[in-house]
């Protein structure tokens, strides 16, 4: 099974957190449809036939994409592969956009998933980060959302924002609970150099919080949320049974994927390619450039996405698709870890625990091979 994503990279206002390709010059959303309808075309082959498990439609703000062109990508893309077994669909949005009729036609284009970005409960937060939108707008949009038979939705909140920790969060956590979404992601803000925090933070007007705090906030998230019946299944990631999310799994198991649009990353198992992140160069026909994947690279990229999810890794598969060498050195690395208990063996498989998934990093780069091989063929 294999995965579509479709990237839409126009934004009305840029958050002050954000380091992802965006755009605001929305008049360009037309001729950049076209160009995504036109890669399509050329790309029909790159599944090599598999069926499509899941859509996604990221950004940016695909929520300032119509409906109608939504809809137009879905059934495109449904004349060049086998989407009949699709069973998710998901479209990021802001809150702001979500208005009744908005939701409706997009529910009757084909998507049954919602991730609608709200990122906090507390307006004060909400105007540092540069949103758009307000608590009460952010409550409304899942409302309407359910109001309009949407049954899993998804919410992203960010923690370890300077200043709105402790009682804050944990009314932005019960705010989320509430609303009886399905899912909710919740990342630890990270100031990037090309973003206004980090802009701000070179300056000397912006600080992140310290370690102590991510790690006392990070437990607050998992405790709240675990507490009321979510699992933590990713670093940031916590779904009710049933609701986890399909689409980026695929991207953590090595499924195949496409990426439509500028600066959309794709895999056909063996390489990797991306295209362009330029809105401009995109729909001028720059080509996507690729890499093919060596098997240090294969083997660090099942190490990285493995250990952070709460599966971990299963050394009889590691033995099997990297060799028993390798699978040996990864038990003699990992000893460490499984002496503090950072790292859990169980019945074959070796994890972080949830609750300490915010050090998966320092884990993870134990075992992370940096002498070159040759590329796999």
């Amino acid at each position: 099974m294999a995965g579509l994503y479709f990237h839409i990279p126009f934004c009305k206002r840029v958050c002050a957190y954000c380091d992802f390709y965006k755009s605001v010059d929305l008049r360009r959303m037309d001729p950049l449809l076209e160009s995504m309808h036109r890669e399509l075309d050329a790309r029909r082959e790159y599944l090599g036939g598999e069926p499509v498990r899941t859509r996604y439609f990221g950004g940016g703000t695909p929520s300032l994409c119509a409906p109608e062109a939504v809809a137009g990508l879905l059934d495109h893309a449904a004349t060049l592969f086998d989407c009949t077994a699709a069973e998710e669909t998901t479209l990021e949005a802001n809150p702001d956009d979500l208005t009744p009729a908005y939701l409706a036609v997009l529910r009757r284009a084909g998507v049954n998933r919602l991730s609608v970005g709200i990122q906090s409960f507390d307006d004060a937060c909400l105007k540092l980060m540069n949103r758009r939108h307000n608590a009460a707008q952010a409550v409304e949009a899942v409302r309407s959302a359910q109001r309009e038979g949407y049954e899993n939705i998804t919410v992203d909140l960010i923690f370890g924002v300077p200043g709105f920790g402790n009682n804050t969060l944990r009314r932005s956590l019960d705010s989320a609970l509430a609303l009886g979404v399905q899912h909710i992601s919740a990342y630890h803000l990270t100031v990037e150099p090309g973003t206004a925090f980090g802009r701000r933070a070179a300056r000397g007007q912006f600080a992140p919080v310290d370690e102590a705090t991510s790690e006392t906030e990070y437990a607050l998230v998992h405790e709240t949320l675990t507490g009321a019946g979510f699992e933590h299944y990713e670093v940031s990631n916590f779904a009710l049974p049933g609701f986890r999310a399909r689409h980026n799994a695929a991207y953590w198991h090595g499924v195949k994927y496409l990426g439509i649009g500028p600066a959309a990353h794709s895999f056909d198992g063996r390489e990797r390619h991306w295209n362009v992140a330029s809105v401009t160069e995109y729909i001028g026909g720059a080509p996507a450039e690729a890499e093919t994947l060596t098997d240090r690279d294969r083997f660090n990229e099942y190490v990285m996405t493995r250990l952070r999810t709460a599966e971990g890794i299963d050394l009889r598969e590691a033995e099997r698709l990297f060799g028993k060498e390798r699978a040996a050195r990864v038990l003699r690395d990992a000893e460490p870890w499984l002496k503090s208990r950072t790292l859990v063996l169980a019945a074959g498989r070796m994890a972080v625990p949830p609750a300490r998934m915010l050090v998966s990093d320092a884990v993870i780069e134990t075992f992370f091979e940096t002498e070159p091989d040759t590329a796999t063929k």
